[in-house]
């Protein structure tokens, strides 16, 4: 069982970079949505929701960074076409949407999705004794899972 430069098995660190991937495919489809219903929202509450979608793809954006960063800290290249991304992410890719209540449905389920994946990762990194991208998925769960609440409140759910 080989170590890499920073002292994690190099088979657990390979399987947790292409979960890492697999995320920031999901993170990118999401951003690029959410770019979109900031752009195309319309209706009673688009000064409200233009706001929100705003402060969200620029959380979005951070996150995209420190998942490509991680990537990179366990020795490894983060995806980078977007072709990637489509291919991979289970995030559908959602196109002209104008309707707040839509837009925010679709958040909550991508949410869902990404909070899902980052349980999975949180895992595996803590069999690898990946400290480093155990404490960047614990602090996003944790941070999304309010979100979802605050957004599901907001649909009154």
């Amino acid at each position: 069982m080989g170590k890499n430069f920073i002292g994690l098995d190099t088979e657990k660190t390979a399987k947790l970079a292409d979960s890492l991937n697999d995320l920031l495919s999901n993170y990118q489809i999401f951003y690029m949505n959410v770019r979109g219903y900031h752009w195309n929202i319309k209706g009673d509450n688009f000064f409200e929701l233009h706001v929100k979608f705003e402060e969200l793809y620029d959380d979005l954006l951070l996150k995209i960074d420190e998942i490509a960063e991680r990537v990179l800290t366990l020795g490894h290249r983060p995806a980078h076409a977007y072709s990637t991304y489509i291919e991979r992410s289970e995030v559908p890719e959602r196109k002209d949407v104008s309707d707040g209540k839509e837009a925010m449905d679709n958040i909550v389920e991508s949410f869902a999705k990404l909070i899902g994946k980052q349980r999975t990762l949180l895992s595996l990194a803590g069999e690898a004794d990946d400290e480093g991208t155990v404490a960047l998925m614990s602090d996003y769960i944790s941070q999304q899972e309010k979100t979802v609440w605050m957004y599901r409140s907001y649909l009154g759910h």
